[in-house]
């Protein structure tokens, strides 16, 4: 049996099961709440209880005074809801609110997607995970390589930072990274950078626009975001890429599709069509009713898009671009 849990600024809501922390199903709902050691050390997840029941699941090294006992204070980390909940806490709406961190986190995973195109998975430490929005950014280092990435994994997979790298591909930042990376190896992870992150000034329809494959790691995270937030009315993808075999998750959009009614995607392959039917794709979704897009792709195939949104019609301020570092 699940409990609800509403914010007291605005009208966002999630559901805590069981008997595991608010914060980790704030975290699971997609949810910017702060935290920072998620142990009950630091206090940054702290916030107050406005109506309903909490219980304590284990001690904790933060010591919440009196006067914020009586006022109903509570560390999210090592609290779980005993009621339906009211909770006062920060969240965050903006790539601006999310401070720079620096996390040495390990390799956990590398496995081949499709092609040329590796999956890196890193954990960080139970005290001290990364806070990110959806589609931003990290920079890794490890032996001497550097290079900044977009996450694509959501926030909502906790510990579990997930990174897209290729072989072979003209993208040196990748190859020297995949060329140290190594099972069990420690990394570290600095950032978040960017502000390609969703909006949140009403629940509308959602459009993402991926050319290339850098630029489906980033539109992931905001699609498995939005997934785990269930606010968009609709989810449209449109994904170009060079050839079939880069689109490397073809398999996870169909999953998505499976699974809700409201998720369509096409796969579009730029060699095959000289644009047109990628043009004719964007234009049916400009055409749906008022939705935000978020368009990924390096500079010039994201000037190109927008010349083509503005020409049906769509504003400017609904439009939110990425491109590769």
């Amino acid at each position: 049996m699940g409990f609800r849990v509403k914010l007291a600024a605005g009208s966002r809501e999630f559901t805590v099961e069981g008997s595991e922390p608010i914060l980790e199903a704030a975290l699971r709902a997609g949810l910017g709440v702060p935290y920072g050691c998620s142990s009950g050390n630091c206090g940054a997840c702290k916030a107050r209880i406005v109506e309903g029941r909490v219980g304590r699941l284990r001690a904790h090294d933060f010591r919440l005074t009196e006067a914020e006992k009586l006022q109903g204070y509570a560390l999210l980390c090592s609290a779980t809801a005993l009621s339906d909940l009211v909770v006062d806490a920060a969240v965050a709406h903006g790539a601006g609110e999310i401070p720079p961190q620096r996390i040495a986190a390990q390799v956990r995973r590398l496995e081949p997607l499709a092609g040329d195109i590796v999956l890196a998975e890193l954990l960080t430490p139970r005290s001290s995970r990364l806070r990110f929005l959806a589609g931003q950014s990290a920079t890794l280092e490890l032996a001497g390589a550097a290079a900044t990435l977009p996450i694509a994994s959501c926030p909502c997979e906790e510990r579990r930072l997930h990174f897209h790298l290729r072989r072979g591909a003209g993208h040196a930042a990748s190859e020297s990274l995949l060329g140290a990376l190594r099972v069990g190896a420690p990394v570290q992870v600095a950032g978040p950078t960017g502000d390609f992150v969703l909006r949140e000034d009403g629940a509308r329809g959602l459009a993402f626009i991926a050319w290339g494959w850098q630029a489906f790691a980033p539109v992931k995270s905001l699609i498995e975001h939005a997934l785990a937030q269930e606010s968009a009315t609709a989810i449209d993808l449109v994904w170009v890429a060079a050839s079939p075999a880069e689109h490397y998750q073809e398999n996870l959009c169909r999953a998505w599709s499976q699974a809700m009614d409201n998720f369509h995607y096409a796969l579009l392959a730029a060699t095959a069509d000289p644009r047109g039917e990628t043009a004719a794709a964007i234009e049916r979704l400009a055409a749906q009713p008022e939705r935000d897009f978020y368009i990924a792709g390096t500079a010039q195939e994201v000037a190109a898009i927008r010349a083509l949104l503005a020409g049906t019609g769509v504003r400017a301020d609904r439009l939110s671009t990425w491109s590769p570092a």
